[in-house]
């Protein structure tokens, strides 16, 4: 599960990576359905489906504590990546996909929040994963 977690956030920052790139390119359009940004969205949406799932899986699997804190931020990954997905496949659903929609969609405060998620998890996973971590936890109030 930790690996396909970490597949998952991987794609979605590889994808936000490129699309930074591609909105600063001025294209006014994608040529179509097989496109590389057409691709890099795909993969995305793909990595999206049940991203809060998947995490709710690894705090379980790795019984992290203290649970209720893990579980609450579960919904609030998996609230951020259902409208990351939406925001995505609307933009896929257009028949062109040029540099100014990206760029409206890289600001969009959906996907932002769901990056600034990825990158917390990353670190607290980082830290609480590590073999001999000794990080005492907090007491619960």
């Amino acid at each position: 599960m930790r690996d396909d977690f970490q597949q998952r956030c991987d794609t979605i920052e590889e994808t936000y990576e490129f699309l930074l790139a591609y909105a600063a390119q001025g294209v006014t359009g994608d040529g179509g359905a097989g496109s590389q940004v057409r691709e890099f969205l795909t993969r995305a949406s793909r990595a999206l489906a049940d991203l809060g799932g998947v995490f709710g899986a690894v705090v379980e699997r790795e019984r992290l504590e203290p649970a209720a804190r893990y579980r609450a931020y579960v919904d609030v990954l998996d609230r951020d990546a259902r409208d990351s997905l939406a925001a995505i496949e609307l933009v896929l659903a257009q028949p062109s996909i040029g540099s100014q929609l990206i760029d409206n969609l890289n600001a969009s405060m959906h996907l932002r929040a769901l990056l600034t998620d990825l990158f917390l998890i990353d670190e607290i996973l980082k830290v609480r994963l590590q073999p001999d971590a000794t990080v005492p936890i907090p007491p619960r109030t």
